[in-house]
């Protein structure tokens, strides 16, 4: 009997799990991407336990008023968003919206809307030309700028309204804030295609690269070719543009602006981007998580109102909410580091 000596080579089965690169790619973003959705879940949980606790929750007349309640604070949280990218903070923003709002509604007698427009943005857009052009070619820090502009923005809307509020002439001032359409309020659809504009402008564009890279690194951005202070002033402009359109939508909305339009909008605004998954230090967020942290603040302040909760235990929930939020966010990001490969030192 003879033997066959000569090496044989047995296929080994193929893995159970083992998928083509294409897939397993796919798979892989998938379940990543699932796992830094933390904000939609806590979202969907608001919004299920908001369904069984109140019937008048869910009716169109308060989910019409909800969207109504976070448009405006949800511009100002993008245009603090887009500051948070680069590694600064702006808590002037509900100053500039409140000086925006009484200025519209007051300057030339608020007798022309469309010129109570072009008030708004282009004193939102000078100050933060301002404000860039001291953290960019200054060198300031945002914070000290911002606190700054603060004050002056807060005192100059006491100055002009002397403590009242202002009502503007114009018959059509309030329209933009009073008319729906579909039954979707046109307050509501301005806020979502900004948030759409912004969401190109960030992650489609080269200016939101260069964002991203300043956020990372203003030093390995310079190094890489960035015009950085011309990136950080023009994040700036943007980000005042929003802020004071935002704070005539607000005088619209209530249908004068008061003196203390705008208050808390820079605690609520920084908020909303830390619970969506920002980096306070830059580099890293989305705009769907800003929306979405938005979203989570105007539930969980509409479903208190509902419940008859005292306003105080609102901001107990609002600040145990920012808490959890920033503990997320750094237990994701110590994964994300623990899971970069490790390269070895060549010259070990």
């Amino acid at each position: 009997m003879s033997h066959d000596t000569a090496p044989r080579t047995v296929a080994a089965p193929p893995a159970a799990h083992e998928e083509t690169p294409t897939g397993g790619l796919t798979l892989r973003r998938a379940g990543q991407w699932a796992k830094e959705q933390y904000p939609l879940y806590i979202l969907v949980a608001l919004l299920v336990f908001a369904g069984f606790t109140s019937d008048a929750f869910f009716s169109s007349y308060n989910m019409s008023n909800l969207l109504l309640q976070v448009s405006v604070i949800g511009i100002v949280t993008l245009a603090q968003f887009l500051i948070v990218l680069t590694g600064g903070i702006d808590i002037s923003v509900g100053a500039v919206a409140g000086l925006a709002g009484v200025l519209s509604a007051g300057l030339f007698g608020g007798g022309n809307t469309l010129l109570a427009v072009a008030v708004a943005i282009v004193l939102g857009g000078a100050i933060g030309v301002f404000n860039g052009y001291l953290i960019a070619y200054r060198g300031l820090e945002a914070f000290i700028v911002t606190l700054g502009m603060l004050a002056l923005g807060r005192g100059l809307v006491y100055a002009y309204t002397e403590g009242q509020p202002i009502a503007p002439h114009a018959a059509d001032f309030r329209t933009i804030a009073t008319t729906a359409i579909a039954g979707v309020p046109v307050l509501g659809i301005v806020w979502i295609v900004l948030a759409m504009a912004m969401a190109f402008l960030t992650r489609r564009t080269v200016f939101g690269r260069r964002v991203y890279a300043l956020g990372s690194s203003r030093e390995a951005a310079h190094a890489a070719g960035v015009p950085v202070k011309a990136t950080m002033i023009s994040v700036y402009v943007i980000a005042g543009v929003l802020v004071g359109f935002a704070g005539f939508l607000l005088a619209a909305r209530i249908g004068a602006a008061t003196p203390t339009g705008g208050d808390n909008y820079e605690i609520d605004s920084i908020a909303a981007v830390v619970i969506g998954g920002a980096s306070l230090v830059g580099g890293r967020g989305r705009v769907l998580g800003a929306f979405l942290g938005t979203l989570i603040f105007g539930v969980i302040s509409n479903l208190l109102v509902l419940l008859n909760v005292s306003t105080f235990l609102q901001d107990a929930f609002r600040g145990a909410l920012i808490i959890f939020a920033m503990v997320l966010t750094t237990v994701q990001f110590t994964r994300a580091v623990g899971r970069r490969p490790h390269v070895p030192d060549p010259g070990a």
